[in-house]
């Protein structure tokens, strides 16, 4: 009999730990593989696989592209690369950064939906922001079992909080407890196939193959099918974004893959708008030192009416300067409001 033989958790913020303590928990011939997607950066080789390694019995590696899915195994996905798995394959996606990552949790959670929700399971972890409420939510409607750690037990509460209030899961555990259900829950049969969300392949075709695949190149009509045009422009590529909304999951997505939850999106615009704000300053700032300049060659040259001219202009654009900076000051503030549980990037460093 088929079991619920496909394990997909993710993870941000605070997460290493919590992989470590899950893979302690897995027992020796654990009957599922296990995919893992943990936002990591770039900027430093990752030893995630040998740290839920020596963790636990289970041999973890980072996935190779084409890869066979192996029983008793983690794979995790590795920098830059979304994590997809079609069939009993594992694919590595180059397409767009969804909610400013790469890899990011909704793709793998959307593919495992796609190709074999019925036997799977999905797991929220700590972290920030909102990655995998999405994905968790196409996930149940494919016949998925949802899990979430519980926002209290979370080292980081926002990701578990965005995903229990967003995908209503199945069960909403303590870290501690999760071991024993995912022991459990991977030896039940598997359910009854079920028809995945119209937008869920455009949306992991565009993971795995980015601008190549087909759907990217798809007329705009494609899009209007499977979700409304907005009045917002992508914060990535200034281009058109459609919203679609997953239960109360509210996201949006432009035609050459960009995406984001409402949230990240908000996080998105402040930031392009900082960067308008100082291009701003930066103009205001250089025309105040041009009007300073023509004031002290006028005063030079005995021309004191036209540096009288020149001060006032310098004075109005110092007044205009400070207003530019106090509204970049406040969107600093908002930012950092928003931000205030978040971590760095995991290296998968132990320390």
């Amino acid at each position: 009999m088929l079991n619920r033989n496909i394990l997909a958790i993710g993870a941000s913020a605070g997460g290493v730990e919590a992989l470590r303590f899950l893979a302690k928990g897995f027992s020796r011939d654990f009957p599922a593989s296990v995919l893992i997607t943990i936002h990591l950066t770039s900027r430093f080789e990752s030893t995630l696989d040998k740290i839920l390694s020596q963790a636990g019995p289970l041999p973890a590696v980072f996935a190779k592209d084409g890869e066979a899915l192996q029983k008793s195994r983690i794979y995790i996905a590795p920098p830059q690369r979304h994590l997809i798995i079609e069939s009993e394959r594992l694919l590595l996606g180059n397409g767009p950064r969804e909610n400013s990552a790469r890899p990011a949790i909704d793709p793998m959670f959307r593919s495992a939906g796609l190709c074999c929700g019925f036997r799977s399971i999905g797991v929220v972890l700590t972290g920030s922001l909102g990655d995998g409420a999405s994905g968790l939510f196409t996930l149940k409607q494919c016949g998925g079992i949802t899990i979430v750690q519980d926002p209290d037990d979370a080292r980081h509460s926002e990701m578990p909080l965005t995903a229990l209030s967003r995908s209503k899961p199945d069960h909403v555990v303590r870290l501690a407890e999760l071991p024993a259900l995912l022991a459990s829950l991977v030896r039940l049969p598997a359910g009854p196939p079920a028809k995945a969300p119209e937008a869920t392949g455009y949306e992991v075709d565009i993971a795995k193959n980015g601008a190549q695949s087909k759907s990217a190149m798809n007329d705009f009509r494609d899009l209007d099918k499977i979700g409304r045009r907005s009045v917002l422009a992508c914060p990535d590529c200034g281009g058109v974004m459609w919203e679609f909304i997953d239960g109360d999951v509210v996201r949006y997505r432009c035609h050459t893959g960009h995406a984001y939850t409402a949230e990240v999106m908000t996080l998105a615009l402040d930031e392009n708008l900082r960067r308008a704000l100082a291009s701003a300053l930066r103009a205001l700032d250089e025309r105040v030192a041009l009007a300073q300049s023509l004031q002290h060659q006028a005063i030079e040259r005995g021309r004191m009416m036209l540096a009288e001219i020149w001060g006032r202009r310098a004075e109005e654009h110092l007044k205009e300067a400070e207003v530019i900076r106090s509204s970049m000051r406040r969107v600093d503030e908002l930012a950092a409001a928003s931000a205030r549980n978040e971590s760095p990037d995991a290296s998968g460093s132990s320390s």
